[in-house]
């Protein structure tokens, strides 16, 4: 179902493989080829974003309604390209095909969520008192860039150019070099849905080529990028050359807080969610377990019962796991599984690489329960992006939230009770962007996301997320 060759896509046609060199795409499952990759170089992140100013004054002055519709129409092509797409995803990324399939969902979901936004956007009018009348207009900044991640390709383009087009803004997306094709196919798609060329536009190559380029370019007035603390830092800097405002949403180290009262058979499933979703390659994965200690051994030895029972394979088979995406994040998993055994922890199941029979070429790790783990450890303190919970004992709810907030990061958290008082108290206390009681994921496009401390900054999901990519003017006339 994949093509060959995957081009960049500017003004709605994708570039042809002779423009530039290209990149192979790896199936994680196996080690093969899927595909070739165009290598943007500079001059096609020029043209892409060129292209993309030349779309803005019709897209920003067109009726919001107009917008809105079209982005409706691409919603529903999303959902009726499903299989394709989350094949697509799925033999790209390497995860489980019905979580590809939710990736689908929910970029649908977006676009039809801010397509329902596009036509509501509006200023305020200011009392001024007598003799005056003040109010704001909401403007589009211009030309949007879109850095994203490998772990969910698809959903999180949408998650960032779905608010940034329903207010006016273009969009130029740089998705990750080793899960492109599902956001080519969608850029096709946005064309399809009457969306004008320029619109969107897609470059596809490596972060430290075309990536740096389209953050430094001066006609970037706005960047959304999803990934690393490191990477994130750089793209802050090359956004101070043009003073580009940015949205950061970065890395994770996220509690997962188990009181003793908790529904512990719930507690078990979503705590193993928390961290085996996607591999637990999520940057909001719920890898610190803080278990209070009159529960701990009873709570850990059901973890181990349901992580032995994990599958594990590729993702076109729908396994309860798929593989490690990258080559790289593959070996970084195994290096912090000796890390773990070095600082003196324990795994109690899992603890290195996995073999799938039939796959011996695939990135496989198995699910790992680390016990006899503090807050010091490196697999406590740094963000590993993947299948690995470390579990660590607390005494009370002061020291489950000293431990909670140990951390330099901010994304989310988990908590698992049946006390009502206790849940608004903890979550009250937790600094983290979001907190989820009694269901680690709760959420969706409807309610803000970010993150706290080096977890980045700004806010997406929820109606709040379109201005970000607004900029307010205010207009006052003396009568």
């Amino acid at each position: 179902m994949h093509r060959q060759y995957y081009g960049s896509i500017i003004d709605g046609k994708e570039l042809p493989a002779g423009r530039a060199a290209v990149m192979d795409s790896i199936d994680p499952a196996t080690g093969e080829v899927l595909a070739h990759i165009q290598r943007a170089d500079q001059a096609i992140v020029d043209e892409a974003v060129a292209s993309s100013e030349r779309a803005v004054p019709a897209w920003r002055d067109a009726d919001g309604a107009e917008r809105g519709r079209a982005m409706l129409r691409l919603a529903d092509l999303i959902m009726q390209n499903m299989d394709l797409l989350a094949y697509l995803e799925s033999v790209d990324n390497g995860k489980p095909l019905r979580e590809a399939q939710g990736d689908v969902r929910l970029a649908a979901g977006y676009y039809a969520y801010y397509g329902g936004v596009a036509d509501k956007i509006h200023g305020e009018t200011v009392p001024l008192g007598p003799g005056f009348h003040s109010y704001t207009r909401v403007e589009p900044y211009g030309v949007t860039a879109h850095i994203v991640p490998w772990n969910a390709a698809l959903q999180q383009t949408a998650r960032g150019v779905a608010p940034a087009i329903a207010g006016g803004n273009t969009a130029v997306v740089k998705p990750a070099e080793d899960t492109s094709m599902a956001v080519v196919e969608f850029a096709r798609l946005a064309i399809e849905a009457g969306i004008p060329p320029g619109v969107v536009n897609v470059v596809t190559g490596l972060g430290d080529e075309a990536g740096a380029r389209l953050v430094q370019h001066p006609g970037v007035r706005r960047i959304a990028f999803t990934g690393s603390v490191p990477t994130g830092q750089s793209v802050l800097r090359a956004s101070a050359t043009h003073l580009s405002p940015v949205t950061l949403e970065l890395g994770g180290k996220s509690p997962n807080i188990v009181f003793a009262d908790a529904d512990l058979d719930a507690a078990a499933v979503g705590s193993l969610a928390a961290i085996n979703f996607n591999a637990g390659q999520v940057c909001m994965a719920g890898s610190r377990l803080l278990v209070h200690s009159s529960v701990h051994d009873e709570f850990v030895e059901r973890l181990a019962a349901l992580d032995r029972q994990v599958g594990l394979g590729r993702g076109l088979d729908n396994p309860d796991m798929g593989p490690i995406t990258t080559e790289k994040q593959y070996r970084k998993i195994l290096d912090y599984l000796e890390i773990g055994r070095a600082e003196g922890a324990e795994a109690v199941v899992g603890g290195g690489a996995a073999h799938v029979d039939g796959l011996e070429s695939g990135r496989f790790v198995q699910p790992t329960v680390f016990v006899n783990v503090r807050n010091d450890m490196r697999i406590a303190k740094e963000e590993i992006f993947g299948p690995v919970l470390s579990v660590i004992p607390f005494d009370d709810e002061d020291e489950a939230v000293s431990i909670a907030n140990d951390t330099p990061y901010g994304l989310t958290a988990g908590l698992w009770t049946t006390d009502l008082s206790r849940a608004h108290r903890v979550a009250a206390r937790i600094d983290a962007g979001q907190v989820s009681v009694n269901n680690y994921f709760a959420g969706g496009i409807r309610t803000p996301f970010g993150g706290y401390k080096m977890s980045g900054f700004g806010r997406e999901k929820g109606p709040d997320a379109v201005y970000h990519y607004l900029q307010t003017k205010t207009v006052s006339i003396q009568l």
